[in-house]
């Protein structure tokens, strides 16, 4: 692939039945590239933690996705809250989803661990009052 491919994906933070629409079409798309099984596995599950955190904690947000010759680029960003302690928020199981998300299933504080173990680099850029923009890798 000589050019990169770009994909963008708006994620709708008012809607659970839609999160995980865009990590569907990426893996789609992936496969149609010809990417290998477990490239597209690691996408997949990083692209949706992302997501979910993004209706969860956010009311929604953007995904870009660049596709290069040797890596896919990641990037996930939302006008939220912010994460007020990064360091605390990676810790698995550590959660500020309300018991509402809780009792829907989602919130177990496994979303920001799960896209750091699926991507071969992760930064998180994140402002109180300001928003999130999460930049992952993940080397073909």
């Amino acid at each position: 692939m000589s050019e990169p491919l770009k994909f963008y994906f708006d994620v709708d933070g008012e809607n659970f039945t839609s999160a995980g629409e865009a990590s569907i079409a990426m893996k789609k798309n992936l496969r149609m590239i010809g990417l290998s099984p477990d490239i597209i596995r690691k996408v997949a599950i990083a692209m949706y933690e992302g997501e979910i955190n993004m209706v969860i904690h956010a009311g929604g947000g953007r995904a870009t996705v660049t596709v290069f010759s040797n890596k896919i680029e990641i990037i996930l960003e939302d006008n939220g809250p912010g994460i007020a302690d990064v360091e605390l928020a990676m810790k698995e199981g550590f959660s500020t989803a309300s018991e509402n998300i809780r009792s829907l299933g989602f919130g177990a504080g496994m979303g920001l661990p799960n896209m750091k173990k699926n991507s071969d680099s992760m930064l998180i850029e994140s402002e109180l009052g300001k928003g999130t923009r999460i930049t992952m890798t993940v080397n073909t």
